[in-house]
């Protein structure tokens, strides 16, 4: 499979390599299938839409932030990404992470119920 995305042109990807979030994403509820990018010069991962190429959403693991994070049994926990110009700026949402299961090919977002965990974490500091 081929998809034109808006930041890595043209990527080629296996049918068996797509990501299937049965309940979307919030606020992308409609969109379910997704492809798992890491580009080797990045800290961050990717999960770019199949059936919307121009949408993307960058995101970090968040076990690196808090090794205590939820995790949940085969699912590894990661944060979306809010970019910014200023690096100082840029931020995590911890508090609706998207859990996925590289061998199942499987995904899903939840809300953490707890005040320690944020919306939006600075990523990086001073």
């Amino acid at each position: 499979m081929k998809i034109k995305t808006y930041h890595f042109g043209e990527v080629e990807f296996a049918e068996d390599k797509v990501l299937t979030f049965e309940g979307g994403l919030f606020g992308f509820e409609e969109l379910k299938e997704f492809v798992f990018i890491k580009p080797d010069d990045s800290i961050f991962y990717w999960i770019n839409s199949v059936e919307n190429p121009e949408l993307a959403f960058p995101m970090f693991g968040v076990r690196i932030i808090d090794e205590t994070y939820p995790q949940e049994e085969s699912y590894e926990a990661f944060g979306i990404v809010v970019m910014n110009p200023d690096p100082l700026k840029i931020t995590v949402n911890l508090k609706a992470p998207v859990y996925i299961n590289q061998d199942e090919r499987k995904g899903f977002q939840k809300i953490i119920d707890a005040d320690k965990y944020p919306v939006y974490y600075n990523l990086f500091t001073e």
